[in-house]
């Protein structure tokens, strides 16, 4: 199904069919409500409030929101600013990404376009519950977190109703819980980083959310070279050198937020970083098919 702009499946395993589908339309109701939460398309959501101040004042928001900005700022931190909710401050006339794009803009003009990217000025007030963009011009998305955070809540969601066991699949970022009928664990495949319709590599997990990030569905070829659609948000250019990122971590919020960020720093110090924290794993692929793993992974062809 349709949701949040990307394509959702929902497996859950259960002795009665209409049991089941009664539990995984309860997801669908969860995920259908953080769209309208997050997304930028209705002029009364929560982002779009939040965006339509920017510069002039704070905004009272739910906890919920504020609560999801916050563990975004946490991860900004955490990755130096190459994971930023304010990434929709970007000015989109620079970047079009289609075959009319024969050349980079000039690394001036370039550094203009993300000029207003800066989670800094992203303030929060817990006590007020507000949200204040400081600059006029500046816009947050959710786009880099919330499929997600919209799969870890319906898991929750569909858990606490008595399903033991199953898989939210967001294009393929995903959440395991419990196992498969036959008792196996659940068999997932790694998206090849040539065609997004074909596998590289399986892994067999529980419990454990995947995300990947990658440039096989959009990108430009200029001279010869192949860029990313992934936009470095401290020089605004595209990321060159990474076909894809995928993330294996215990929560699906985390492994989706972190795969992005892991591009724009590069393979050295994205594993670095990824190798300094509990609970997440990395599977980097070059622009040369060269393979790049974190320190727990073992992959099986």
């Amino acid at each position: 199904m349709k949701l949040m702009g990307n394509h959702f499946e929902i497996t859950v395993v259960a002795e009665d069919e209409g049991w089941a589908y009664v539990q995984i339309d309860k997801g669908v109701k969860e995920i259908q409500r953080i769209e309208q939460l997050l997304t930028t398309f209705s002029e009364n959501s929560e982002t779009n409030l939040i965006n339509n101040s920017a510069g002039i004042a704070a905004v009272k928001v739910s906890t919920e929101i504020i609560e999801l900005i916050q563990r975004a700022l946490k991860i900004s931190s955490v990755t130096q600013g190459a994971f930023d909710l304010s990434y929709g401050s970007v000015d989109k006339t620079l970047w079009n990404f289609d075959t009319t794009m024969t050349s980079l803009p000039s690394k001036e003009l370039a550094k203009k376009s993300v000029r207003l990217i800066n989670y800094k000025h992203i303030i929060i007030d817990t006590e007020k519950s507000t949200v204040f963009l400081k600059e006029k011009g500046m816009r947050i998305g959710f786009g880099g977190i919330g499929k997600g955070y919209a799969a870890e809540n319906a898991k929750r969601i569909m858990q606490a109703a008595g399903v033991k066991s199953g898989v939210v699949n967001a294009s393929g970022d995903l959440t395991t819980w419990g196992k498969q009928a036959n008792g196996e664990k659940w068999n997932i495949g790694i998206v090849h980083p040539e065609l997004s319709s074909a596998i590289f590599s399986y892994m067999n997990i529980s419990e454990l959310s995947v995300a990947t990030s990658g440039n096989y569905e959009k990108f430009i070829m200029i001279d010869g070279e192949k860029y990313s659609h992934t936009i470095n948000p401290r020089t605004g250019l595209p990321v060159k050198g990474i076909k894809s990122v995928t993330i294996v971590s215990t929560n699906a919020e985390i492994a989706d937020a972190m795969a992005t960020p892991v591009m724009i720093m590069g393979i050295n110090a994205g594993l670095d970083m990824i190798n300094q924290i509990k609970d997440i794993e990395a599977i980097v692929i070059d622009d040369d098919n060269r393979l790049y793993t974190s320190h727990n992974i073992k992959l099986t062809k």
